[in-house]
């Protein structure tokens, strides 16, 4: 008796078991394709960030002593008196 409702549920517990496993698989590749497309928005934020500090640099590069003063003047706090 036992061994015939084994038998009967068999195949829904295979069904059961490959829904399991695809839905763990499925779960991983989104993992995956998750931290990839983060990787990408980081490295585009580092290079921006690097293409800033260079424009920066080049800017300041080419100015005078003076004029890079008079601009970290906005950039420097006042001394409390």
């Amino acid at each position: 008796m036992v061994e015939l409702i084994i038998s009967q549920i068999w195949p829904y517990l295979l069904g059961a078991i490959g829904l399991v496993a695809a839905y763990f698989a499925a779960r991983q590749s989104g993992k995956a394709a998750g931290r990839q497309e983060t990787r990408q928005e980081i490295t585009k934020a580092e290079a921006a960030a690097r293409k800033e500090a260079r424009d920066v640099e080049l800017e300041t590069d080419a100015m005078a002593d003076s004029d890079i003063d008079d601009d970290l003047i906005k950039w420097v706090r006042k001394p409390k008196r």
